[in-house]
C-alpha cells in the first residue's frame, strides 16, 4: 500500500541484531528507540520533506550508512518497496498455418450408369 507520508528524518537502527530502515519527523525519535532497546541508532534531518522511498534513496550513498548492516537494511528496504516494473511479453513468431486442404467432393458413378449416357 503506497502511502503519501511526508518525512524529515531518516535513518537506521539496530533492535535484536537485525538492522532496519527507521523514519520520523524529529530527531527526538532517537530517546523512544533508546527506551525501547534499540541500538546503533543512526537518524539524518533531511534537507526537505520526502516520502519514505525518497528518503531512503537519499541515505544510501550517504557517509553515515557505509556500514555493511546499513547497506543491508537500505537495500532490504529498497528491494521491498521500489516499484516492480512489469516485463512485457515479447512477441513470438507464430507459425503461419498451411492453408486448409480442399476436401475433394467427387460423385462416386459406377461405370454401367454412364455407358449409354450422351456426351
Amino acid at each position: 500500500m503506497a502511502t503519501d507520508k511526508l518525512f524529515t528524518v531518516v535513518g537506521t537502527s539496530k533492535l535484536d541484531g537485525e538492522t532496519k530502515v527507521r523514519f520520523a519527523n524529529d530527531t527526538l525519535r532517537t530517546k523512544v528507540l533508546q527506551k525501547h532497546g534499540h541500538t546503533d541508532i543512526v537518524l539524518v534531518e533531511l534537507d526537505t520533506a520526502m516520502t519514505k522511498l525518497e528518503a531512503v534513496k537519499t541515505i544510501q550513498f550517504a557517509e553515515e550508512f557505509q556500514s555493511a548492516a546499513s547497506q543491508a537494511a537500505i537495500a532490504d528496504y529498497l528491494d521491498a518497496k521500489s516499484p516492480k516494473v512489469k516485463s512485457v511479453a515479447t512477441p513470438t513468431a507464430t507459425k503461419a498455418k498451411a492453408p486448409a486442404k480442399a476436401k475433394a467432393t467427387a460423385k462416386v458413378v459406377k461405370a454401367d450408369e454412364n455407358e449409354d449416357a450422351p456426351f
